[in-house]
């Protein structure tokens, strides 16, 4: 699997790169003078990471550091490493990470690597990597989830990705069109995006407020092959878009982002659910996943294609049987109009209302900031080592809220907002 770097150089616009880059900067972490930023990508993605280091240091950055990853060494690993290897992780350089997130360094993270690289390795030395790695980046992990510092996700049409999701083009079109649909998707084709981002997140806002003023104690999912109630986190509240770190700054950590998400009731699901698309992790596609659950623990699971990957992942800990996100996204999303399976989260999740499977995040509870792991537990929060977003929305399902009383108001019909 070779890597043509120049193909993606030249396939991509560099207007729009660099205003990807200012936006990551500048609206994704808000990032202030004076503060470190680590940085996390693939070696496909410098072009981008380059810039995004000239708009940090424009912007007063203390130190950038990049940390980069590459596949032909990671696909080394699962070929020629010894059995013990799949057991290990790097806990000093995720200790390190944690330091650095307490000394308020903000996190950037660039996505852009092929989705399904692992897919033709041994899925038991995948499962172990991942576990070991799950629990070693717990430091890192803490903060944020704990929205500690300003974070962000952005991402990178890497060659070997863009030929995932666009097989039948050449590489150079293939590299191009998944540049272009990053570029729409995260707001950065127009002349102004700041401004564009400002507008989106006044629009998501709304939605917030709106939910968080009506109280539903839960919601319930109604369509084809699901008929599920998700009980709401006690103290939950809604957040989308823009949103205050615990040190005090404004940022959006996903670009793009299409949902408003809170923290369900770890013991309060009950029901059934399909999913509407397909999730692709750790380099497998899990597609057709169905699964029942009682009082909030999933108690059988099953996926049309690969099932043995969903099970090892539900038995990761006891929360990963749990929900620790639920999100609502219009199935008229920008993403989900595009029609592209990305094969990647930070995009499909934006395509459609979703769930997560494992652990909770503490800003989607009223003065979240405030509270010890014990009372976020005692509210309702789940707690596990893996958050795995998996969708199950689409045109056909309804969505009501559920008040405290028992009544119920539309919340979605037909995949829309009503």
């Amino acid at each position: 699997m070779t890597i043509h770097p120049q193909n993606s150089i030249t396939s991509v616009d560099p207007v729009k790169l660099d205003r990807l880059a200012e936006v990551a900067i500048k609206v994704g972490l808000r990032l202030q003078p004076g503060q470190d930023l680590l940085l996390t990508a693939p070696v496909a993605a410098l072009p981008l990471v380059r810039r995004i280091a000239e708009h940090a240091y424009k912007a007063g950055a203390g130190l950038v550091t990049p940390l980069l990853a590459d596949e032909e060494i990671t696909l080394t690993r699962f070929r020629s490493g010894p059995d013990l290897s799949f057991d290990r992780a790097p806990v000093w350089l995720y200790e390190g990470m944690g330091k650095a997130f307490s000394a308020n360094t903000a996190r950037l993270a660039v996505v852009g690597d092929n989705p399904m690289l692992l897919s033709g390795e041994d899925p038991d030395k995948v499962a172990r990597a991942n576990k070991a790695k799950s629990i070693a980046y717990q430091p890192a992990l803490e903060k944020i989830a704990g929205f500690d510092i300003n974070w962000n996700i952005i991402a990178y049409p890497g060659a070997s990705w863009a030929r995932q999701v666009f097989p039948d083009d050449e590489e150079s079109v293939a590299i191009a069109k998944l540049a272009e649909a990053i570029f729409a998707a995260s707001r950065v084709d127009g002349d102004d995006p700041i401004s564009a981002w400002a507008a989106h997140n006044e629009a998501l806002h709304r939605r917030t407020e709106w939910l968080n003023g009506e109280r539903f104690q839960a919601l319930h999912f109604s369509g084809p092959g699901t008929d599920l109630t998700i009980g709401l986190a006690d103290g939950h509240q809604w957040q989308g878009g823009a949103s205050t770190a615990k040190n005090g700054i404004l940022c959006n950590p996903n670009i793009p982002t299409e949902e408003v998400f809170t923290t369900p009731h770890a013991l309060r699901v009950e029901g059934h659910v399909v999913s509407t698309k397909p999730l692709s992790y750790q380099g497998t596609l899990i597609d057709g996943i169905a699964v029942r659950f009682e009082a909030g623990r999933i108690v059988e699971a099953k996926a049309a294609r690969g099932e043995e990957v969903l099970n090892k992942v539900l038995d990761t800990d006891e929360g990963a049987r749990r929900l620790g996100e639920v999100a609502l996204v219009p199935h008229s999303s920008p993403i989900s109009k595009s029609g592209i399976l990305y094969f990647n989260t930070l995009f499909d999740e934006n395509a459609s209302c979703h769930i997560a499977l494992g652990q909770c995040y503490s800003k989607c509870l009223v003065d979240g900031d405030k509270l010890t792991p014990e009372q976020i537990a005692a509210q309702g929060g789940n707690k596990s080592l893996i958050h795995i977003d998996w969708m199950i929305g689409s045109n056909t399902i309804d969505i009501d809220g559920v008040r405290v009383d028992g009544s119920r108001v539309p919340v979605f019909r037909q995949g829309e907002w009503v």
